[in-house]
């Protein structure tokens, strides 16, 4: 079957822009859409052609499906990238696409509903034969309730919200003490975040481990996994940097996770891309936490480790192709280590900083991947998520992959806006991080007061100064060819500058 003529990408940012990139590609001409907000964004200089959907708030752009059906039908759009977040895991926005005669391109909408509801997911887990964490599979009522089945399963536990992500509607109760005030927080946050309050319980691991397992499927039944991602580091339940292999996982267990997550994407009838999402812990037990039904943030260190594009294979798979890749065919070669380069300011509880991009040059060098959806000029807007790029490192081993990324977060130029630039160089140069001692509790337990940068003295400032204004004459004057010898080469300014002339 031809692959799409046309496809259109349903969101923004960094993974608009990257889903574009493979799609040129493979020759396929993009549609991009856009809120007033964004019209001058990058995904809408880099596609074919590009349509505004609405104002600047989600609500009434990128998450308004009746504009976007419009531009569909106005554009000729044959299918449908949604990235992820927005209408990536919305299975009403996959039927209606149907509806249409347009491909939805990811996993059917029976396994996105499914997998969408946590009680759900973790009942077909256990019916797959999917380790999973103790608890309680069903709804609670009341803080009551809640303390009962806690004493039973054993403290601490973990409330978690049923339609939850993205950290939202979790809280953790060490005694029952706390647990009237856990649970009246994690009901109220659901309920704003996903407009359903309803919570359960789980067994909370203590210094867990957060892996997770790369499966693709294809609609003739193939489904392989492509090895585990590492995401332990985070700060609040969102992830900070992510690697792949894990240093933790045998090969026996990598196996076996691997296995269990193919099971169960068997059972919900899945295709496309998709993440099983495990904790783990310090013994290597591991056990069942959720299916992300979309492509995930951290798919680059995947596709380095792997040399499989997945945004590819989201496509061939949803254009009828069966996969061209066997489980044995899957072969984990070198280390990959991903950061989320944010507009924030660490020093102030990780505020969000907005505002234009004076400067922005991005790092280069061997092993180096920026998957960004900005430029020099750029905004940083108040309406959606801050993230400036994904900075990503490969390397033979472990440790050449985070020296590259140290230096490549060494090199990265961004002015304008405050980033969490210093914060990631720090968590990728402690200890901790080097030997592999790490658990989700990491940034918590290290960073208990927040993050506060080294200060720097005016002298030093002033050397800085020099030092960065001396590398950018470099690079500039190494672009026209210019030498050491030249009349005005950087060599010669600096030294004139030091004689007073």
């Amino acid at each position: 079957m031809p692959l799409f003529k046309k496809i259109l990408i349903a969101n923004r940012g960094e993974i608009a822009c990257r889903v574009i990139r493979s799609c040129q590609r493979l020759g396929i001409a993009t549609v991009a859409i856009h809120s007033e907000a964004d019209r001058n964004a990058l995904h809408v200089r880099m596609a074919d052609e590009a349509w505004p959907v609405g104002p600047a708030p989600s609500a009434q752009s990128y998450l308004n499906v009746e504009r976007i059906l419009e531009v569909i039908a106005a554009s000729g759009a044959q299918a449908v990238h949604p990235g992820y977040g927005f209408l990536s895991e919305n299975a009403e926005f996959a039927r209606r696409l149907e509806d249409a005669g347009v491909v939805f391109i990811g996993p059917p909408q029976g396994a996105v509903r499914a997998m969408g509801d946590k009680i759900e997911s973790k009942k077909l887990a256990v019916e797959a034969g999917v380790s999973t964490v103790p608890g309680y599979v069903g709804i609670i009522d009341t803080p009551d309730e809640a303390v009962r089945i806690a004493e039973d399963i054993g403290f601490p536990v973990m409330i978690k919200a049923t339609a939850g992500g993205g950290g939202k509607g979790m809280r953790v109760v060490n005694r029952r003490e706390e647990m009237a005030e856990g649970f009246r927080a994690a009901a109220s946050e659901a309920r704003s975040s996903f407009g359903d309050d309803r919570v359960f319980i789980e067994k909370y691991i203590t210094r867990p481990r957060h892996i997770e397992i790369q499966v693709l499927g294809d609609r003739q039944g193939n489904i392989v996994y492509l090895g585990e991602r590492e995401c332990s580091i985070q700060r609040r339940h969102q992830k900070v940097i992510e690697e792949a292999p894990s240093l933790f996982l045998t090969p026996e267990v990598r196996r076996a996770m691997g296995e269990q997550a193919v099971a169960l994407a068997h059972a919900v009838g899945y295709h496309s891309a998709g993440t099983v999402e495990f904790i783990v812990d310090q013994d290597r037990n591991f056990y069942f936490l959720e299916m992300n039904t979309r492509l995930q943030v951290e798919h680059p260190v995947t596709e380095l480790v792997t040399g499989v594009d997945l945004v590819e294979q989201m496509i061939r798979i949803a254009a009828g192709e069966p996969l061209a890749l066997r489980q044995e065919d899957v072969t984990l070669t070198g280390w990959a280590i991903e950061a989320r380069v944010y507009a924030e300011d660490a020093r102030r509880g990780f505020l969000p900083s907005i505002g234009r991009l004076t400067d922005y040059r991005e790092p280069t060098g061997p092993g180096i991947r920026v998957d960004s959806g900005t430029y020099e000029g750029g905004e940083i807007s108040m309406y959606y998520d801050p993230m400036i790029a994904k900075l990503i490192a490969y390397g033979e081993d472990r440790a050449q992959a985070t020296a590259r990324l140290v230096d490549a977060l060494d090199s990265y130029d961004i002015r304008g806006v405050t980033t969490n630039l210093d914060f990631l160089g720090s968590l990728l140069s402690h200890p901790r991080f080097a030997s592999g001692d790490i658990s989700t509790n990491f940034i918590a337990e290290e960073y208990p007061d927040g993050y506060d940068e080294p200060t720097v003295d005016a002298q030093e400032r002033e050397l800085f100064a020099v030092i960065a204004a001396y590398v950018r004459a470099q690079q500039e004057l190494r672009a026209r060819n210019v030498h050491a010898g030249d009349a005005d080469s950087p060599w010669k300014l600096l030294k004139r500058a030091g004689q007073g002339g």
